[in-house]
């Protein structure tokens, strides 16, 4: 079987199992079975071996199942980083970029910017923000001890030059600032909307860090304590749940309230200064 031939047989199979985007999934598949690119496969039709059609199939099996395609392959692009990622930590995201972009800004302007990243989770944020902002310094937060190990192997592979600190604990609860930055994607989908979530979330990734009920107002509340003056909150949120956030962020007294839209036009990050 050609490399074509198993991508063409791999995307259906992906398909009679309601996979979604099947055809790119199966090109991802086949590509890391036999070491290419996605684009090697059209320039280079390769032979699959036998053993390279057994790891394709345990690989495929595991897709149908509806296994995320990052904790199969055991790692996922997030900006400039590839991170490690499996069952202890979500999948990053590409709405977290957004949420990456907006710190960045904000920190643009600032010579050594220290920052506050409240549920590190696989370390996203901490180590994007990290590599591309060279003199902040981040504290990076988690209760999960799973999620904190996870993050520290990310930051072993990362350019960070050891600028981030992991500390295990709830929310905010033992933080002292100042940070001239705080940032969170907090769990924020309610208890009875998880049943509807997909397959690839609902069975694999950690409920711990995808339900909750707010968790982002609790954040905004105990982040006053810990900003700068001029200081910045930013915070992910669920689709439909901006409007209340921001609303929320304005009566505990933050100004220059914003949201901003992910790149599917849904407003997922809301942001505010402390006076």
């Amino acid at each position: 079987m050609t490399s074509l031939e198993a991508v063409h047989m791999v995307a259906q199979q992906l398909d009679e199992s309601g996979v979604p985007s099947s055809r790119v999934d199966a090109e991802i598949l086949v590509a890391e079975v036999l070491g290419l690119t996605r684009s090697a496969l059209y320039s280079a039709d390769t032979q699959l071996s036998e053993k390279h059609a057994l790891r394709l199939r345990s690989l495929v099996d595991r897709r149908r199942a509806r296994e995320p395609l990052a904790y199969i392959l055991g790692e996922w692009g997030f900006r400039r980083l590839t991170l490690k990622v499996d069952r202890r930590v979500l999948v990053p995201r590409p709405e977290t970029e957004v949420l990456v972009e907006r710190c960045l800004e904000h920190l643009r302007d600032r010579a050594e910017p220290r920052v506050l990243d409240v549920g590190v989770g696989s370390g996203a944020i901490a180590l994007a923000i990290a590599d591309e902002h060279p003199a902040a310094r981040v504290l990076a937060v988690d209760r999960s001890a799973d999620a904190l190990a996870a993050a520290r192997e990310n930051s072993d592979r990362a350019p960070v030059d050891g600028r981030i600190e992991f500390r295990q604990g709830d929310l905010l609860a033992g933080i002292s600032g100042p940070f001239d930055l705080v940032v969170s994607n907090p769990p924020y989908v309610s208890p009875e909307d998880f049943d509807t979530l997909e397959p690839e979330v609902r069975l694999f990734e950690p409920r711990e860090a995808i339900v909750g009920v707010g968790v982002g107002a609790e954040i905004a509340r105990a982040a006053r304590a810990v900003l700068a003056p001029g200081g910045w909150l930013l915070l992910e949120c669920g689709d439909g749940q901006a409007a209340d956030l921001a609303a929320e962020l304005e009566r505990l007294g933050y100004l220059d309230v914003v949201r901003t839209r992910d790149l599917a036009e849904r407003e997922r990050v809301v942001e505010g200064r402390w006076a």
